[in-house]
């Protein structure tokens, strides 16, 4: 058989392939897509309408309970309360609705053309008419559920950090009311400029993106660059040339999206420069900076044409360290600890040329599964050590409060990270090594915002743990500080073998490390899918430690009914 005849069956078996999944994979997005939508849409509205007098009561409350603000910005904040809600409804709800219409319905589309990947046609076959159908309307309960704790605990979280966070050496924030009438006029005229001025870039620039992304995916197609590296990988690359319009127009809405926000930090810039001007030339330059990003992302001219003026005194240090709520002694008193070691910079990677390196790279899903592990595992030495108990576990499913149970709700993820962070150092590991032994370092991390706000603190609470080289007394002294606390007789009752530091430095030490580590942990609880996830932790650990029981299979019995009730 020539070469020119087995090249056109080649081509004869992608458009088949092509066309096949193209169908199956419309066939199931019509069928799942309504219902996984419906799920997502109306879970969600549920969930923002039902909590909604609750959040305004909430904030309501935080605003007039905390020392951060002064009287008068305290009134500019009640009157604004409003509108900002309004704005809250009204983007959460179409916010809602296009992320269920888009998850709904393409994602069984897209699991359609992913079984392309399996070895034997027979399971090709079978994912293609199995995959992305149940999957997609757990996946909507789950992102129902993930919103419902983002606004019944995560939120309620952060205010409460907020009210507490009155310390006598920080100044209040002020507001003058001569800049009330100026933050309202920057505001607005933020939104009538901004908002026209963006939709205008995005319009104009919306073909050459279209036909710039057309370009690139057929010029990889024909040079087998890109996602075309693998032939497995090409019907889903020709999904992504149909579906490129829809990227666009995506694109145009997210710029309006954004827009109202930029156009309202003019506001902003008013109050923290105390300058009207400033505030003015925050809009002009806003617009500059968007053209500026959209011709480099286009790769079109350097710069822009449009004026770019100052509107910052002096320049806005943009740390993506993580915000640890410490006390104002314990900032005295360990800052030399904190001292030890150096920031880490965190350099950003291109994306990979092939299928092949993006598959080597470690995924968010990856890291979020293992940290998840590492609890359970943790949790059942723990368990097997009567460090924990039962009643711990039954506390935290009840209340699910971090602080009513802490034992177990900050505890645990503490102790876990701190085992995580001590294998790493054994092991040698330059970066973060998994419980998989998989290590994450600068180089193949994922690049996900959620990443970025705590692999850099563990990286320097990593070296800092290095530095002080703590004997093993002294690590299981730490393990009962992580996980009880202080002056508790949970502590005193645990016997591992601890010996309290006699050196008053030594102490500082540790005691500014186990904040460290707790102020981590409260910070990465707060993230979407935790509390769902560390839920099924807790729930696994009470089977285990029910299971283990003199009087297993009736203790089983008695959870299986209290875990439906929770």
């Amino acid at each position: 058989m020539s070469n020119t005849v087995k090249r056109c069956l080649r081509i004869s078996y992608v458009v088949l392939t092509f066309c096949s999944a193209l169908f199956f994979g419309a066939l199931k997005g019509l069928s799942v897509g309504p219902v996984a939508s419906l799920i997502l849409i109306l879970g969600n509205a549920g969930v923002m309408v039902g909590l909604f007098p609750a959040h305004v009561y909430w904030t309501v409350y935080t605003i007039i309970k905390t020392n951060r603000f002064d009287i008068p910005l305290k009134i500019a904040f009640l009157f604004a309360l409003p509108a900002l809600f309004g704005i809250w409804l009204g983007i959460a709800i179409a916010g809602s609705f296009i992320v269920g219409v888009g998850y709904g319905f393409f994602t069984p589309w897209v699991c359609t053309f992913e079984a392309f990947r399996q070895d034997t046609k027979l399971k090709k076959f079978i994912h293609c008419i199995m995959d992305g159908t149940w999957e997609t309307i757990k996946g909507s309960c789950a992102v129902v559920r993930d919103f419902a704790d983002l606004c019944y605990h995560s939120y309620p979280v952060y205010l409460k950090e907020l009210r507490e966070s009155n310390s006598s050496s920080d100044e209040p924030q002020t507001l003058r009311l001569i800049h009330v009438p100026a933050c309202i006029i920057v505001g607005l005229m933020g939104l009538i400029v901004e908002i026209p001025l963006y939709t205008a870039i995005a319009v104009l620039k919306s073909p050459c993106m279209l036909f710039k992304g057309w370009h690139r995916l057929l010029h990889d197609l024909v040079t087998r660059e890109g996602p075309f590296f693998e032939i497995a990988c090409i019907p889903i690359a020709g999904l992504t040339i149909i579906l490129w319009p829809l990227v666009v127009i995506g694109s145009i809405l997210l710029a309006i999206f954004s827009s109202i926000f930029i156009g309202i930090y003019g506001s902003a810039i008013v109050f923290q420069e105390r300058s009207f001007r400033r505030g003015m030339s925050s809009i002009i330059a806003m617009v500059a900076e968007f053209d500026e990003y959209t011709n480099d992302w286009l790769y079109l001219r350097e710069g822009s044409i449009l004026p770019k003026p100052q509107y910052r005194k002096k320049g806005v240090s943009h740390s993506t360290d993580f915000s640890l709520e410490e006390s104002h002694e314990a900032k005295g008193k360990f800052s030399s600890v904190y001292d030890e070691a150096p920031a880490i910079h965190v350099s950003r990677l291109s994306p990979s040329s092939s299928v092949k390196e993006t598959i080597q790279e470690v995924k968010m899903v990856q890291v979020w599964g293992q940290m998840i592990k590492t609890f359970e595992i943790r949790g059942k030495e723990l368990l097997d050590a009567n460090a924990i108990t039962t009643a711990d576990l039954d506390q935290w499913l009840k209340t699910e409060d971090n602080d009513e149970a802490p034992i177990v709700g900050i505890g645990l993820a503490s102790y876990s990270f701190f085992h995580f962070l001590l294998d790493s150092i054994k092991s040698g590991a330059g970066g973060l090594l998994l419980y998989d032994r998989v290590e994450v370092t600068h180089m193949n991390r994922p690049q996900d915002l959620l990443l970025d706000w705590f692999y850099h603190p563990f990286m320097v609470l990593k070296d800092q743990i290095n530095v002080i080289n703590m004997e093993e007394s002294e690590v299981r002294f730490l393990e009962k500080v992580l996980l009880f606390g202080f002056g508790t007789q949970r502590m005193k009752a645990w016997e591992n073998d601890c010996v309290v530091p006699q050196d008053a430095l030594r102490a500082a030490q540790i005691q500014g490390i186990s904040r460290r580590l707790t102020g981590i942990t409260k910070g990465i609880s707060k993230f979407p899918t935790y509390r769902r996830k560390f839920h099924h932790v807790v729930k696994t650990l009470m089977t285990y430690s029910l299971g283990e029981g003199t009087s297993g299979s009736a203790n089983l019995i008695k959870l299986a009914g209290s875990i439906d009730l929770v």
